[in-house]
């Protein structure tokens, strides 16, 4: 694994715990998740992705084979696997997967009858969280029983938002439970930031779309949009980030742009 062979860069920063969460799917969350943590690494930061999403779009975006793959992130939930096992290296030098497969699909209902349920992922994380500077939580597309393990984990909310008709809608539902999350479970749950994606230059309704996101969220909403560009749909099919596959591409550099505004935000 390797994970923790060197010591963090910056071990008396604490580690940012991000939950990157839309309950539509077809955002870009996924995508937003694997390229943002590639540009990251790139960057000498050191992350940790976890798939907790049951189609498992983020451990296949780096390749892994979920097919071939003994254990995953259900194990760990429900039958006790060290979490700190699950870890994965990854083609992109500083970046590491915990990953997930449809089998999570089924922890929905099981985590029903468990000991503090909404706080399992959050034990597990504390237990490895320290040795990264950045963890990714890639959440299901829905606001059940698993995307609250996620709120309850977090420290913040990054909001992939597609530029389309209707971006708003359902957003509003992200933060009406953020509220609940932080009120009764994490009192320290913040939005960290909204992204736009899938812009396309050549459409005013994107254009429009950002008007109001931006108008929405004000300073929130992060000044670099993610492109409409083949190669960000490309890449996943090749098991690699967009930083690898076509780093000169305008959705690399996007991706590049916002990690540094990540950055910049602490």
């Amino acid at each position: 694994m390797g994970y923790l062979d060197t010591k963090r860069h910056f071990p008396d920063k604490e580690t940012k715990v991000i939950a990157i969460i839309n309950q539509k799917g077809g955002v870009g969350k996924s995508t937003t998740t694997v390229n943002l943590a590639a540009s990251l690494g790139e960057d000498k930061k050191k992350v940790l992705l976890v798939d907790f999403d049951p189609q498992g779009n983020t451990t296949s975006g780096y390749g892994i084979n979920k097919e071939e793959l003994d254990h995953d992130i259900y194990d760990a939930l429900l039958n006790d696997y060290p979490i700190a096992d699950l870890i994965l290296d990854t083609c992109i030098k500083n970046v590491y997967v915990i990953p997930s497969t449809i089998q999570l699909a089924g922890a929905e209902i099981e985590l029903v009858s468990a000991m503090a349920r909404e706080s399992i992922l959050k034990s597990l994380l504390d237990q490895v969280k320290d040795e990264f500077d950045y963890v990714f939580i890639d959440c299901p597309p829905s606001l059940g029983l698993l995307t609250i393990n996620a709120l309850v984990a977090a420290d913040s909310l990054l909001i992939p938002i597609q530029c389309e008709y209707y971006a708003l809608e359902g957003v509003s539902k992200i933060l009406e439970s953020m509220k609940m999350i932080k009120s009764r479970l994490n009192p320290k749950l913040e939005l960290f930031g909204v992204v736009m994606t899938m812009y396309d230059t050549r459409t005013s309704l994107s254009h429009d779309v950002v008007e109001e996101v931006s108008a929405y969220f004000g300073n929130k909403m992060f000044k670099t949009v993610i492109p409409r560009n083949v190669k960000i749909a490309e890449a996943p099919s090749h098991g690699v980030p967009i930083i690898k596959y076509a780093r000169v591409s305008k959705g690399s550099l996007a991706y590049m742009n916002l990690a540094r505004e990540v950055v910049r935000r602490g």
